[in-house]
C-alpha cells in the first residue's frame, strides 16, 4: 500500500535545508509496489523522482513530481554466520546503520565507509568512498525496476557490479541508466577474513591508540575501524543535523601525469596520489589555496574545518549556494587550470 501525500514539504528531506514542495510525496512499502507509483504519477501526468537521505541533492525550487522514498526493510541474517555472506540490504536502509550493524558482527567492507550520510539504494549510483574504500570493492549486484521504454515492458532485474561501471563517484546510473532505472536493494559480499584497509596514517594511529584503551580493545575490528572513522569525520566535517550541507561538493580532481608535475614544480607540498587515469588532486587544497576556507557570503559559505564542503546557515537559497560554488569554481580554474565538478545534483523539475 502507498502513502501518498500532496503538496509535501522537502526542507526536512534534504541536507541542505532548501525550501522545497513536491507535487506528491510517495512512500512505498515494498519493491512490489513501483508499478502502482508509476501509474499514479502517469495519471498525475508527472514524473517520479526518488529520493533516498536527501544527503547529494540541491533542490532549486519546487518539483513538479512524484517523489518516491522507499521505506526500510530489516536485514536478515543467517542462523549461523559464515565467515563469507552476501547481505541483502533494501534501498531505504540508513547506510551508518547498515555500518553499525555489519561491523558489530565482525564483517570487513564496510568500516572504512562510517559515517556516509544518506541510504543504501544511493550508494552505488555515487559508488561512495571514503578512506581508500569504494562501494565497488564490496558490491555484488544491484536489484531494482526498470521503467517500460522503446516498447519493452516494465521489469524487475539484478544487475550485476561488473555491468554497473562503477568509477570514482560515478556509475551508469548517472548517466545511461538514469531515470530508467530504480534501484530496491544491493547485494553486498562481506567477509570476517578480509584484510582492514588502514593506507592513511591518522587512521592508523588512532586505531592503536583505541587498541590500547581497556574499553575499547576487545571490539570486534571491523566495528573498531568504523568506530575510528566515525570520530576522524566527525572532527573535520559539519552534522547535516545543525548545520545544513552535502558533504563534499566538489570531486577530487583528476589530471594528467605531465600538468601534475608542473603544478608540483610551483607547488612542492600539493597533495596527490596515483590515479589509473593520470593524478588525483585534493580539491579541499586547491580551494583552501584560494583563501575560500571559512568564507562566508551571507547564509552561505565554505566550512571553517573542510574547505571540501559547502554549508547553508538558513534562509538561503541554492541560487545562493550556486553563485558561491561559481565563484569557487573560477577561481580555482584561474589559478590552477584545474576545472573542479560538482558532486551533488541539482534537482530541476
Amino acid at each position: 500500500m502507498l502513502s501518498k501525500i500532496p503538496l509535501a514539504k522537502l526542507d526536512q528531506l534534504n541536507t541542505l535545508g532548501f525550501t522545497a514542495q513536491a507535487s506528491w510525496l510517495v512512500q512505498a512499502e515494498k519493491p512490489e509496489d513501483l508499478p502502482e507509483v508509476f501509474d499514479f504519477a502517469s495519471s498525475q501526468a508527472l514524473p517520479v523522482f526518488p529520493l533516498g537521505g536527501g544527503s547529494n541533492v540541491i533542490f532549486q525550487g519546487n518539483l513538479k513530481a512524484v517523489v518516491l522514498q522507499q521505506k526500510p526493510h530489516a536485514l536478515e541474517w543467517p542462523e549461523i554466520e559464515p565467515d563469507n555472506l552476501i547481505l541483502k540490504v533494501s534501498a531505504g536502509y540508513s547506510w551508518q546503520q547498515l555500518v553499525l550493524d555489519t561491523t558489530s558482527k565482525g564483517y570487513f567492507g564496510l568500516e572504512n565507509l562510517a559515517l556516509i550520510p544518506g541510504q543504501a539504494g544511493a550508494a552505488p549510483i555515487q559508488n561512495i568512498g571514503a578512506y581508500g574504500v569504494e562501494l565497488a570493492d564490496t558490491l555484488q549486484a544491484v536489484e531494482g525496476y526498470w521503467l517500460p521504454e522503446h516498447g519493452q515492458p516494465a521489469k524487475f532485474d539484478i544487475i550485476a557490479a561488473k555491468n554497473c561501471v562503477l568509477g570514482y563517484r560515478d556509475s551508469r546510473f548517472k548517466h545511461d541508466w538514469k531515470g530508467r532505472f530504480i534501484i530496491t536493494a544491493l547485494q553486498l559480499q562481506l567477509s570476517k577474513q578480509a584484510e582492514p584497509r588502514l593506507g592513511y596514517a591518522d587512521l592508523q594511529q588512532r586505531l592503536e591508540e583505541k587498541q590500547q584503551q581497556p574499553e575499547t580493545a576487545n571490539l570486534p575490528l571491523p566495528q573498531l575501524i568504523a568506530q575510528v572513522v566515525t570520530e576522524l569525520r566527525q572532527s573535520k566535517l559539519p552534522d547535516p543535523a545543525k548545520i545544513g550541507n552535502a558533504g563534499s561538493f566538489f570531486k577530487n580532481p583528476v589530471i594528467s601525469q605531465q600538468q601534475a608535475d608542473e603544478l608540483l614544480k610551483l607547488y612542492p607540498k600539493m597533495p596527490h596520489y596515483p590515479a589509473t587515469n593520470g593524478c588525483k588532486l585534493a580539491a579541499a587544497w586547491l580551494i583552501d589555496q584560494c583563501s575560500f576556507k571559512g568564507a562566508k557570503r551571507g547564509s552561505v559559505g565554505v566550512h571553517d574545518q573542510q574547505a571540501l564542503v559547502l554549508i547553508h546557515t538558513g534562509g538561503g537559497t541554492a541560487q545562493d549556494l550556486l553563485a558561491l560554488a561559481e565563484e569557487i569554481t573560477s577561481t580555482v580554474k584561474s589559478r590552477f587550470n584545474i576545472l573542479l565538478e560538482r558532486e551533488p545534483e541539482l534537482v530541476v523539475v
